[in-house]
């Protein structure tokens, strides 16, 4: 399974970003996915997640302000980041919860990360 994240980049304060992360591979079935993120010297921290369903959970800081989304369909994630401030930048790291067959347990990809700079 690889993950292939796209959409990062650098932007003012209270500008948006859309990042986008798709699955690829032959896979049973994907579960939770989500957006963690890792600012320098800090650990890394979920950001936002996502199942099937469509039901999502989010970090505090974010709540308001950022959307996860999905189309499973195309196993693929987006995360709409509004109003970013500069404690959003980070390297934004895509996750999947793959079963490669029906009978395995779900395990965790981890996709690269892209780049999320916010700055004047």
């Amino acid at each position: 399974v690889q993950l292939q994240a796209s959409g990062g980049g650098s932007v003012q304060p209270g500008g948006s970003l859309r990042l986008s992360c798709a699955a690829s591979g032959t896979v049973d079935s994907i579960n939770v996915m989500g957006w963690y993120r890792q600012a320098p010297g800090t650990q890394r921290e979920l950001v936002a997640s996502i199942r099937p369903s469509g039901s999502a959970n989010y970090a505090g800081s974010v709540r308001d302000r950022f959307t996860i989304s999905r189309d499973n369909d195309k196993n693929t994630i987006y995360l709409q980041m509004n109003n970013l401030k500069a404690e959003d930048t980070a390297v934004y790291i895509c996750t999947a919860d793959v079963k490669m067959r029906a009978s395995d347990s779900a395990q965790r990809y981890w996709g690269q990360g892209t780049l999320v700079t916010v700055s004047s």
